[in-house]
């Protein structure tokens, strides 16, 4: 199956030229700050696109989608919304989670430790394609001052899980596809940390 991944569009998902595949993924972020034009706009691009299925989860940006779940929820037509859920496609399992390590007061923010465990504890192991907002500490996480900024709860979930693809976003510098111990990790952050839309979407072949 080829698999289309994006994350951290940020409203500017017409800018963005979207390569053919069976499976879109988007890893949250599709907006500034979630507003219910922003979210039925996303949505609506979204139902356009020629992909077979599509998946997306929040980002820490769209705040309608933690404030009025339900609402948030009645925008997405033509694609399945994963908030700590499954759903399987064609076979694959596909798990999907907004969460990220607590900054500022932005949506769907817990703290580090025992609240980010809670919910990494809830992926079945039986997981062939993982999609979180943020990624697990140590993989491409790394921000312009050098700091990490990952979950090292979620790595240790990924450890046990063993996914084929883990796709998420949030750290726009650190854009970028990497392989280790049989994972595909990509961070599909389309913007850079100015907001630009300069990153092509990354596909990947499962």
């Amino acid at each position: 199956m080829r698999i289309v991944c994006l994350s951290d569009t940020h409203n500017l998902h017409d800018r963005i030229r979207v390569p053919e595949g069976d499976l879109l993924l988007h890893a949250g972020d599709a907006t500034n700050r979630g507003t219910e034009k922003e979210v039925s706009l996303f949505a609506d691009w979204l139902a356009g696109l020629p992909h077979r299925h599509t998946v997306v989860v929040a980002g820490n940006h769209d705040f309608l989608f933690e404030r009025q779940p339900v609402l948030a929820r009645a925008h997405i037509h033509g694609a399945v919304y994963l908030e700590d859920e499954a759903v399987e496609i064609e076979g694959l399992r596909i798990w999907g989670s907004p969460w990220q390590p607590e900054f500022l007061d932005w949506a769907f923010n817990l703290p580090r430790g025992a609240p980010l465990r809670e919910k990494w504890d809830r992926i079945p192991q039986a997981t062939d394609v993982l999609v979180t907002h943020g990624p697990p500490y140590g993989v491409l996480d790394r921000v312009d001052e050098g700091r990490q900024e990952g979950c090292a709860e979620l790595l240790k979930a990924v450890g046990r899980v063993r996914p084929r693809l883990h796709l998420f976003g949030h750290i726009h510098e650190a854009y970028g596809l990497e392989v280790r111990d049989g994972t595909t990790f990509v961070n599909a952050s389309i913007c850079d940390r100015a907001c630009r839309p300069v990153n092509p979407p990354v596909v990947v072949d499962l």
